[in-house]
């Protein structure tokens, strides 16, 4: 009932459905990673799914410490925000290690968090606004991302999370290069997630726009 539910779920991040099935890839350590064809692309959209217990907002207070990326996002190389619109909205750039002999990668996106009232679930929404800033020497500005995490909670206390990434990351690699490559980075960043959320800070953290289901 849970993979059926988050196969569904999965329409609240992209608003254009693909015709394609997600596909299993990879389940290991309480993860699974899915990825599916996309209609105008020949880049494979990801998504990784993991149920942990813990509150809404311990998970939104490590989404939001964009600092910290650089330490539990898969190669990530630097991170900071750009400018914050509000406390549900901000501008984020990030590069990313590529490996040698290509060159880094880097994007900036527009960061938006919501909640529904009714089902307390939580999204964040990144969409790419690649000519915010100039381009940056000895990196390839990523002008295709769209990504976005759903956080399901339940009465039992877990939490389903959700991350759905469309990417195409630009220069001369090839896609099935890069696809056959792209199931370690959604992975090895929930794995290193779900180590960093039972930290302290996090599990007192308390969000003042996020509501928890049982409130």
């Amino acid at each position: 009932m849970r993979l059926l539910f988050c196969l569904l779920i999965s329409t609240i991040c992209f608003s254009q459905e693909s015709k394609f099935d997600w596909q299993l890839k990879k389940e290991e350590s309480g993860i699974a990673v899915y990825s599916r064809k996309t209609i105008n692309s020949n880049f494979r959209e990801l998504k990784s799914v993991a149920y942990v217990k813990t509150s809404l907002s311990s998970i939104v207070a490590l989404l939001d410490d964009w600092d910290t990326y650089t330490q539990w996002v898969y190669k990530c190389g630097a991170s900071k925000t750009l400018k914050k619109i509000s406390n549900t909205e901000l501008i984020h750039y990030q590069t990313v290690v590529a490996p040698w002999p290509a060159e880094n990668r880097d994007f900036v996106v527009n960061v938006k968090f919501s909640q529904d009232e009714k089902t307390k679930i939580v999204t964040i929404k990144s969409v790419c606004w690649a000519d915010y800033i100039p381009r940056v020497n000895h990196h390839v500005r990523i002008t295709e991302f769209n990504a976005c995490w759903t956080l399901i909670p339940s009465k039992d206390g877990v939490v389903q999370i959700n991350y759905q990434l469309m990417v195409n990351p630009g220069g001369y690699v090839p896609a099935w290069l890069v696809n056959m490559a792209a199931i370690d980075g959604p992975f090895e960043t929930m794995v290193h997630f779900k180590e960093w959320i039972a930290k302290e800070k996090y599990q007192k953290a308390k969000i003042s726009f996020i509501r928890e289901l049982n409130e």
